[in-house]
């Protein structure tokens, strides 16, 4: 970031007054302060809308608590940006002053702290402050942008509640979907290649159902902690001895249920899992591995087959080379060659993919740094996303993240 007399330079031909920078910076503190849980964001939305509404940009709700914003501004391409705006239940320990205390309900019906841990709020942030500066600067493009605040990206049922909604009945089919992410790297860095840019991922539940008895008489039970312990272990075998060692994948026990009293073995044990993988021919591998070692688990322990219920499925997200390309070019021109970093995400996933795939367009999805340098140094990093201290550094994640988007977008609808 520059300053020259009144003005701050975002990317060459990108410039705002302070007073923008300071007015979105607020405005990422009170998202940060207020998070909700997905598919409750309500509040957002609203806040959301007030500010389109404050813009003068038409909208409407798509999947429930989906925002969509039509900018319009005469002929030109259309082009789609998406930001997603749930936050997590995790209690924050950043020790920052715009900390979140808020709470949400969990879908068992319990209460959980809420944190944006995993920067939704920044995306939320970048958008609204790319739609201000087109909204005012229309002179610079032409086209359509469709500004698609995403819902429940966290259980990766928002962007299909939206498709499921009727989003590409409403809004203008687009040529290209760009997305974007925060992320634990310095600032003035952008993660972006072609291809696969994240894992798949698969969350199931399995309850495994023997027969209850008295500790003191195991014989007349069907211990489902046994069966379901051995699941556990066996699972663990997918990844070590059914695939390549270079074929990256990742199978988890995250949670794992049974009983409420140690002299009583129980009816029933539960545990649930996520799968990483990071195509569709290791996915269907994976899980097909995982439903025979479970069956064939519960047939040694003499019980029925357990029961599996999906709890959420994260589809691809593939990234088209030539567009990821002409986004790449308007990096390099705008930041210089060494901001680009071209590798994939880790085994992260997103939910992002749909909205394009839905609809047969190309998508493009990179991740941007708003972490000061030294907190790199010797080998250090800073908390990363799902952390209780994530915490970006507010204007870096306003001036980068608004700075990436910008000229993303305008690489398509800039005159």
């Amino acid at each position: 970031m520059t300053q020259a007399a009144a003005t701050v330079t975002l990317a060459p031909g990108i410039k705002v007054s302070p007073g923008f920078v300071a007015e979105h910076v607020e405005m990422y503190k009170a998202l940060h302060r207020a998070p909700e849980l997905s598919s409750h964001e309500h509040k957002t939305a609203a806040a959301i809308e007030a500010r389109l509404d404050e813009l003068g940009i038409e909208h409407f709700r798509s999947g429930g608590t989906g925002v969509v914003g039509l900018l319009r501004n005469g002929e030109g391409p259309v082009i789609g940006f998406r930001a997603d705006t749930d936050g997590l239940p995790i209690a924050e320990e950043t020790g920052l002053d715009y900390a979140s205390t808020a709470t949400g309900t969990l879908p068992d019906g319990s209460t959980a702290p809420t944190m944006h841990g995993c920067g939704h709020d920044t995306h939320i942030t970048n958008a609204l402050a790319a739609a201000a500066y087109l909204t005012a600067n229309r002179e610079a493009w032409a086209g359509t942008v469709v500004l698609l605040f995403q819902p429940a990206e966290e259980t990766a049922a928002g962007a299909k509640a939206m498709v499921d909604d009727g989003l590409w009945d409403r809004a203008p089919r687009p040529e290209v979907i760009l997305a974007q992410h925060v992320m634990p790297q310095p600032s003035g860095t952008f993660t972006l290649r072609t291809g696969h840019m994240a894992s798949l991922a698969d969350s199931w539940r399995i309850t495994v159902r023997g027969r209850q008895a008295h500790g003191s008489q195991p014989e007349k039970s069907i211990d489902p902690i046994i069966a379901a312990a051995a699941m556990v272990l066996r699972l663990q075998t997918i990844v070590s001895r059914e695939l390549p060692p270079t074929t990256p994948a990742v199978v988890t026990v995250g949670t794992f249920h049974a009983g409420l009293k140690e002299n009583i073995i129980p009816e029933t044990a539960e545990f649930s899992l996520n799968v990483r993988t990071p195509d569709e021919e290791t996915r269907a591998k994976v899980l097909s591995a995982i439903r025979r070692i479970i069956n064939a688990e519960a047939a040694a322990s003499g019980i029925g087959e357990p029961a599996i219920v999906e709890i959420s499925r994260f589809p691809r997200l593939f990234n088209d080379a030539e567009h990821t390309e002409r986004v790449a070019a308007a990096f390099r021109e705008a930041f210089g060659q060494e901001s680009i970093i071209n590798e994939p995400l880790g085994m992260g996933s997103e939910d992002a993919g749909w909205l394009a795939d839905a609809i047969g367009v190309p998508m493009v999805f990179w991740a941007f740094g708003a972490f000061p340098a030294a907190e790199f140094e010797d080998g250090k990093s800073p908390a990363g996303n799902h952390h209780p201290a994530f915490a970006p550094d507010p204007e870096a994640a306003l001036v980068h993240g608004t700075a990436a988007a910008l000229s993303a977008i305008l690489s398509y609808v800039g005159r």
